[in-house]
């Protein structure tokens, strides 16, 4: 599967660019109309004084430009507070098909509370789609705490929830799953993995974990 994301994320609100994203989504959904296995998130990360009422206006815009190619495409649609508060899209849902709700977690910052908030949304009935989490903390940095990924995981299980870690990159932070000093674009050994990279590659793989 690919996920075409329109990466907001410093702009705080996605109706800043309200026009440009209707362009790039009518682009890129023409383009891709007939690919099964795409899914469009239109919004990444609502923060600072996003509001899920001004979310909701943004996704009643975009959304329709998409369905105009591709009628039944999963979209993903950001949440206030850095894709937190999935609280208030089960609250006040958006009225499409094949529409999912983003939740961000980073295992060293969000914990049980947010755990909570999941699983009263999803009990509830709210498709509810992990589209990034780390195992650090949420300034992607920080020192991992693979015990409460572990229990991240347990839910993820549970609930049979898609999801996505963050990040396929050798950027000099810890969420990054390649090592700094690995240049390889392919192909890695394990001992081209950084600490997070080599504990989701378990996870993936269904091994065991080191301890």
């Amino acid at each position: 599967y690919v996920i075409i994301d329109w990466h907001i994320l410093s702009d705080n609100n996605p109706n800043i660019y309200l026009e440009e994203a209707k362009a790039f989504f009518a682009e890129i959904s023409a383009e891709y109309a007939g690919a099964d296995n795409v899914l469009y998130e239109i919004c990444n990360e609502p923060n600072s004084g996003a509001t899920w009422d001004g979310i909701k206006s943004y996704a009643n815009e975009v959304i329709p430009v998409i369905r105009e190619h591709d009628s039944d495409a999963v979209i993903i649609v950001g949440t206030p507070t850095w894709s937190q508060d999935i609280d208030q899209a089960l609250a006040s849902p958006l009225e499409f098909d094949n529409v999912m709700y983003a939740l961000h977690f980073y295992a060293g910052t969000h914990t049980d509370w947010l755990r909570n908030r999941v699983r009263e949304c999803v009990d509830r009935g709210l498709p509810v789609f992990i589209s990034e989490f780390g195992m650090c903390d949420a300034s992607g940095n920080g020192a991992n705490d693979f015990g409460q990924a572990d229990q991240w995981m347990e839910l993820i299980d549970r609930y049979g929830l898609s999801y996505c870690c963050w990040n396929l990159a050798n950027k000099d932070e810890k969420s990054s799953v390649i090592r700094t000093d690995c240049g390889k674009v392919s192909g890695w050994e394990e001992s081209e993995l950084s600490e997070s990279g080599q504990w989701i590659r378990r996870r993936f793989r269904g091994e065991a974990q080191k301890r």
